[in-house]
């Protein structure tokens, strides 16, 4: 009789941790499912409204943001040409703008838009 009750209640804590796992399992599989959303949503943003870097940096693609400015995207980007740039251009809705690179190092910065595409040539 001892060991029959022992069986039933081995049995019945084993189905309730299968339970308790399976409802864990879920629940974790609900959390990743919600967080690859959000990293999609995140990405899908950054591509929409992101800044394009041509040129030699380390980082094409710059999340824009209100206060982002050519200079901080330079550095954002990590330039690796050997040199300073000679020429930097934002091509802005089909526009090209041309800035000095001098410009930038005299404090002179040029504000950008979502969208933007600077291409640094060296």
């Amino acid at each position: 009789m001892k060991n029959l009750l022992n069986c039933i209640l081995l049995l019945v804590f084993t189905a309730c941790g299968c339970a308790s796992k399976s409802k864990a399992q879920a629940r974790a599989r609900a959390a990743f499912m919600a967080g690859q959303q959000q990293a999609i949503a995140r990405v899908y943003d950054l591509d929409r409204t992101g800044i394009r870097i041509l040129g030699p940096v380390q980082n094409p693609l710059v999340a824009w943001s209100e206060d982002l400015t050519l200079a901080r995207t330079v550095v954002a980007a990590g330039y690796v040409g050997a040199r300073d740039p000679r020429e930097i251009i934002i091509v802005r809705e089909g526009q090209s703008i041309r800035v000095d690179p001098g410009q930038l190092l005299h404090g002179e910065d040029v504000p950008l838009q979502p969208s933007d595409i600077v291409e640094i040539r060296p």
